[in-house]
């Protein structure tokens, strides 16, 4: 197994929690109601800001060259590429731009986001990534998952062009680089003393990904 699959396997109780959550069968079938898909759009963006902050620290504490072109690409996928796409999917669910950058981060948004930005800075590259691979790594996850539901992807779905975007190609390739990334560090930097270090970063950011789900599900603030 790669790190990633050891980590899942670690925190397996997590990570089913995470990936087999009422929010994602919701997407998967359809019935998740709207007014939640909206709450969570408008928190996944605030999300994404966070997250390319987290980027961008990555590439502050980068050792080599290649690791901050990396982790400079990272930034760059979700400033220039993946927030222009989540307006554009927001603006068809009533959605503008103003609502989306006005708005209040809810708790779990805060806490989530916080806990990564924080072990990154308290730790190396290694913990940083390991605290973003339940994102990246559990989105692609899910979408291939959900992509194989019957009528996932057919036009009855509303939810058909989330599902459509975390199962297609280039989020799935974006995942296999970051999974390559998580590997190479891994290779140069886990010891057996630090594994337990990283079980717990990886399953405490599952565990608030679940959260995420859940602070939709309910609209939470």
């Amino acid at each position: 197994m790669d790190l990633f699959d050891r980590l899942k396997d670690a925190a397996s109780a997590e990570w089913q929690a995470y990936v087999g959550h009422r929010f994602v069968a919701g997407l998967g079938d359809g019935t998740l109601p709207e007014e939640s898909f909206r709450h969570y759009l408008v928190q996944d963006y605030l999300f994404l800001i966070q997250f390319a902050r987290a980027y961008a620290l990555a590439a502050y504490k980068a050792p080599t060259l290649a690791d901050m072109r990396t982790a400079a690409a990272g930034l760059s996928a979700i400033a220039d590429t993946e927030m222009d796409l989540h307006v554009r999917l927001s603006a068809r669910w009533g959605l503008s731009a103003q609502d989306l950058e006005t708005a209040t981060e809810a708790r779990a948004t805060v806490a989530y986001t916080r806990f990564v930005l924080d072990t990154g800075h308290r730790g190396d590259l290694l913990d940083l990534y390991t605290a973003l691979a339940p994102c990246m790594l559990g989105y692609a996850e899910i979408g291939t998952a959900l992509a194989k539901v019957p009528g996932a992807l057919a036009d009855a779905n509303p939810y058909r062009e989330w599902v459509a975007e975390y199962s297609g190609d280039g989020f799935q390739e974006a995942a296999q680089s970051a999974r390559a990334m998580l590997d190479r560090l891994a290779a140069d930097r886990l010891t057996e003393a630090r594994w337990r270090d990283l079980v717990t970063i990886f399953a405490t950011a599952t565990r608030l990904e679940a959260d995420f789900w859940e602070m939709g599900l309910t609209r939470a603030q």
